[in-house]
């Protein structure tokens, strides 16, 4: 039986599948991507007013166009999620189709990625997202939203209220936080 759950943004509807979805850590994929290599982001992605699909650990974030209903979409989503458990696949996304970040030995960075992993992310998973640092420079950290945290109404608020304030804290050469 897969749960669902609102998430802050109403755009994106969060799906419990009840089991494991990626071990290779949170993906995200948009309507129009080529060369989408998940079998259930293309299968989510060619319903009908599907925007994008995001796999977290336990759970897949799907995001619609504005003008749709829910009603409307959730239950094909989660028929595409049954089959593919229903099909003997005990995971979505295996390791081995992980994307491995470049990797960066500034100290500042590390920090930053440090509380970005340990304070922010778990957090933004439970709302159906996740944020991934992109850049240091100048004391500006940017960072990209991801699944229901991309275009969510409240991200902003979140970004500079919650993680902003977050790093700045834990990380006093950070001045500020800015999203691509």
């Amino acid at each position: 039986m897969i749960e669902t759950e609102n998430t802050p943004n109403p755009d994106t509807l969060k799906f419990l599948p009840g089991k494991k979805v990626s071990d290779a850590g949170p993906m995200e994929f948009l309507k129009g991507d080529k060369n989408i290599t998940v079998g259930l982001a293309n299968k989510i992605l060619s319903l009908k007013g599907t925007l994008m699909v995001f796999f977290g650990e336990d759970f897949i974030t799907v995001k619609k166009e504005k003008n749709l209903n829910w009603n409307d979409l959730k239950h094909g989503i989660i028929s595409e999620i049954n089959d593919h458990y229903l099909k003997g696949n005990d995971i979505v996304i295996k390791k081995s189709q992980s994307i491995t970040p470049e990797n960066n030995s500034d100290e500042i960075v590390n920090k930053i990625n440090e509380v970005l992993n340990s304070k922010v992310r778990p957090a933004v998973a439970r709302d159906g997202g996740d944020i991934t640092f992109k850049s240091f420079e100048n004391g500006i950290v940017t960072v990209e939203l991801k699944g229901s945290c991309s275009g969510c109404p409240s991200s902003v608020m979140t970004l500079k209220q919650g993680v902003q304030n977050l790093l700045c804290h834990y990380i006093p050469e950070v001045k500020s936080v800015e999203a691509v």
